[in-house]
């Protein structure tokens, strides 16, 4: 219950009724678009790439995402069983593909905060552990936070912690 507010919350999408939001040195009270630009959020839901292919689309978020690594999204496209697909633009691909879509922008982002929302839903077994194995390497990394929303802790994941909304 509240997981995708939370998400909301957090992104910078809903203002918080008391206390601030910060991303490092950045407030959303004082510069909302730079908070912004220190997160991803995935919102397989939003028809934000309906009309692109995805690399199309990641073309466009490295505007947004200074670091967006297009060699690590290629990358990820292929683990993600993806490759097939790029050709196709969002509004032609299957709801588990666009949500693996939402997830190698979301990596390839390499923004500070990640923040996903049921990263497995509508996914096979093999996408479940790639998945699986893709958020096991950022969480190891330790050099951004991961936030995932979702009914149940994944099986087979390490999670730092648990909140249970």
């Amino acid at each position: 219950c509240g997981k995708t507010t939370l998400l909301r919350l957090l992104a910078g999408e809903l203002l918080p009724q008391a206390g601030n939001l910060q991303l490092g040195p950045q407030r959303l009270a004082d510069d909302a678009q730079n908070y912004r630009r220190q997160l991803f959020r995935t919102d397989p839901a939003s028809g934000a790439f309906d009309a692109l292919t995805p690399m199309q689309w990641f073309d466009g978020l490295r505007g947004l995402h200074d670091a967006f690594d297009m060699v690590l999204a290629h990358a990820l496209l292929g683990r993600l069983f993806l490759r097939e697909h790029l050709h196709k633009t969002g509004h032609m691909l299957s709801t588990g593909s666009r949500r693996k879509v939402w997830l190698v922008a979301a990596l390839a982002s390499n923004a500070p905060l990640v923040l996903i929302d049921q990263p497995f839903a509508a996914l096979d077994a093999p996408s479940i552990r790639a998945v699986t194995d893709l958020l096991q390497e950022v969480g190891c990394s330790g050099q951004r936070i991961v936030i995932l929303a979702d009914h149940e802790a994944p099986p087979g994941l390490q999670l730092s912690q648990v909140l249970t909304l």
